[in-house]
């Protein structure tokens, strides 16, 4: 009898995805039993087997094996199995990652938006910076300059990271990195994406100072980046590519 196909990471852990495992289920269980004695003889720690949705009827198998769910997606489950006992098997993402734009034009306006209030219509609306969820992959510079331009129709240039704040117990008790951006607006004409805006205008900074709608939170981010020149992107030679890595260093 043959392993399974795999590839390995350098902590000692086997790597199995759906196209290297068995069309047949009774295939599956006996190979998997024999490769996972095999691992065994040559030091592994841990088998990792990612299932696309097309083969989850291998899930009850597995786990029969022993092997414990570790993380899913849309797309695919993610189970572990620890060859031995006592192996380290990272946690999936603990985080979400977010990004809100201040865009502040040459009239001293800044960009706010009022997310649609939903069952509470009648709740007075307040005022946020426009912003959202960095997708897997994508630089904070790129995505917060998009979710503006989605929501505002206003198209930016990124600046700086004024701040940031670590949040705990957001969606399903994740937590949540929120960075505050400084933007460049390249137009004026503000068109609403209504699926989540309900109203975006250019409002003066003092105004926005002074609206008792407006969080203390909010309130100091705008007073800074007025104050602050931030963090500002800088390509690092040696350490990988632009398209991998984005650091922000200080402007003097």
């Amino acid at each position: 009898m043959k392993i399974l196909q795999y590839s390995s990471n350098p902590f000692g852990g086997v790597i199995l995805s759906s196209n290297d495992i068995p069309l047949s289920t009774d295939d599956f269980l006996d190979t998997m039993k024999f490769s996972i004695e095999e691992w065994n003889k040559e030091n592994f720690k841990v088998v990792w087997l990612e299932l696309d949705l097309n083969r989850s009827d291998l899930v009850p198998i597995a786990v029969s094996l022993g092997f414990e769910y570790h993380h899913c997606t849309s797309e695919y489950l993610m189970l572990t199995y620890s060859i031995v006992k006592s192996s380290f098997i990272p946690p999936y993402a603990s985080h979400y990652i977010g990004a809100g734009g201040v865009v502040i034009n040459q009239k001293d306006e800044l960009l706010v938006v009022v997310e649609n209030r939903g069952n509470v219509p009648n709740s007075k609306p307040s005022y946020k910076l426009p912003g959202g969820t960095i997708k897997e992959g994508e630089h904070i510079s790129e995505g917060v300059v998009r979710e503006v331009l989605e929501e505002t129709g206003i198209d930016t240039e990124f600046e700086s990271i004024i701040c940031f704040r670590n949040l705990h117990g957001y969606r399903f008790a994740k937590s949540d990195i929120y960075f505050v951006c400084l933007l460049t607006p390249k137009n004026s004409e503000i068109v609403i994406q209504t699926e989540e805006i309900e109203e975006s205008i250019w409002m003066p900074i003092k105004q926005y100072l002074a609206d008792d709608r407006v969080s203390l939170f909010n309130k100091r981010i705008v007073e800074d980046s007025v104050k602050s020149k931030g963090l500002s992107i800088e390509i690092i030679d040696g350490f990988r590519s632009p398209e991998q890595q984005e650091a922000f260093m200080p402007v003097f």
